[in-house]
């Protein structure tokens, strides 16, 4: 098979490592890929929202499928793009239709979505400029903390939580009235605070059946103790301990089950990646949020557990066979911590030269914010490098990944130094 990949950090080099494994793949390539990318396959100067040139790019190399990393193309509409053409709808999206990503597209919409399937998550209200006034009220009938979520994708960022109440209303007109977050906020959800603990869970689907992947717990947070702004993820953990049988049973019946067979209900065309980002209270699972696609830093915790070969996976998702493939998966846990640059996620410099990526034998060094200039290794984003390890449990994969990255050195690299330890016994 011949592959295309959308991306360009270290979820997508993670993908690419796996799929690089398959027996089944002929080429890779990779757009527009990363430093990192480039030992896998040939990367490609593309962008993923460029549905034209990708189109021009799949007939040209006769590319089987398109493996969708981020999730801007998707919400744009990359697999409706495919199916309207009968020039490329021969070739497979591993991704979710316009309306299937609209999960994450819209807070709004996931919303509605899961009180329509009675799926658990906060009590909610989505008020506009126009119904400011009402939001204002709504805001005042609740106890804080406050929660609001900008309804459309920004980047990561559109999440407030506030304790006091003058300022989530401040925060609140900010949103709708002078557009903080652009038109993400157009609309804003308030939400109900839950208080818990975090994890993701994943599963690929053929929008028919589903296979669940191994669970994971990442870490938002800038600074050691969940202090500090919101990033894209410093780092994660696979297993989690505290979702045990009893919990994942829960997981499965309340919330996969229903979002699936929700999906086919409404008709909405979904083969791709469902990403539930869930809080435990008291045992109990709720969701938070819903991806159309892979998490990033997730994925370079969860791919590496993953023993089958993916690209049979995929085959099986494009053709509505994914229950009579196999799943499989490494009994080991995985961790991953997260090197920046200095000053993220705010001003940070570009072009520093990386050393000692070579020195590390222990763990696999995923590129997430890297360029090249010949053999040289540059940082080029905030999130630079994804420092993964496998271990009997979490506090040796853990231990791994803090000396490979004592091996590593850019100017004003930094990391948190608590990855997991929350969650070791």
């Amino acid at each position: 098979m011949k592959i295309l990949l959308l991306g360009a950090g270290g979820r997508e080099h993670a993908l690419a490592w796996k799929i690089a494994q398959s027996s089944i793949l002929d080429e890779l390539f990779i757009a527009p890929g990363n430093a990192g990318t480039r030992q896998y396959g040939k990367n490609v100067v593309l962008s993923p929202t460029d549905f034209e040139g990708i189109k021009e790019f799949v007939l040209k190399n006769n590319i089987d499928m398109v493996v969708v990393g981020p999730e801007e193309p998707l919400v744009l509409g990359i697999y409706d793009f495919f199916q309207a053409d009968e020039t490329i709808r021969h070739c497979a999206v591993i991704g979710p239709s316009k309306e299937g990503a609209k999960l994450e597209g819209s807070k709004h919409y996931a919303k509605e979505f899961m009180a329509r399937h009675r799926i658990p998550t906060a009590k909610y209200g989505t008020f506009t400029s126009a119904t400011l006034a009402e939001g204002i009220a709504f805001l005042s009938d609740m106890k804080a903390p406050y929660v609001l979520k900008a309804d459309g994708l920004a980047a990561g960022k559109g999440v407030l939580i506030i304790n006091d109440l003058a300022t989530a209303i401040k925060e609140l007109t900010s949103m709708l009235v002078d557009e903080r977050f652009g038109k993400a906020s157009e609309k804003v959800v308030i939400e109900q605070f839950l208080d818990g603990i975090e994890l993701s869970v994943f599963v690929m689907t053929d929008g028919e059946s589903f296979k669940l992947l191994p669970e994971a717990k990442d870490y938002k947070r800038i600074f050691d103790g969940n202090l500090g702004e919101n990033t894209g993820g410093m780092g994660a953990v696979s297993p989690v301990p505290f979702a045990d049988a009893g919990f994942m049973d829960k997981v499965h019946n309340q919330i996969i089950v229903p979002t699936v067979k929700g999906l086919k209900s409404q008709g909405i065309a979904y083969k791709g990646f469902i990403f539930f980002g869930l809080i435990s209270v008291k045992g109990d699972p709720y969701v938070i949020e819903y991806n159309c696609r892979m998490g990033d830093p997730e994925t370079e915790v969860v791919i590496p557990r993953l023993k089958s070969d993916i690209l049979d996976l995929f085959e099986g998702i494009a053709s509505n066979t994914l229950s009579e493939r196999d799943i499989q998966f490494i009994d080991k846990s995985t961790a991953t911590v997260m090197m920046v640059s200095g000053g993220y996620p705010n001003h940070f410099d570009k072009g520093l030269p990386i050393y000692g990526i070579n020195n590390v034998v222990d763990s696999i060094v995923f590129h997430a914010g890297t360029t090249s200039d010949g053999p040289q290794v540059l940082t080029n984003g905030g999130r630079v490098l994804s420092v993964t390890s496998y271990g009997k449990n979490i506090e040796v994969a853990v231990d791994k990944c803090y000396d490979s990255i004592a091996k590593i050195s850019f100017e004003n690299a930094y990391c948190r130094k608590d990855i997991g330890r929350d969650v070791i016994k």
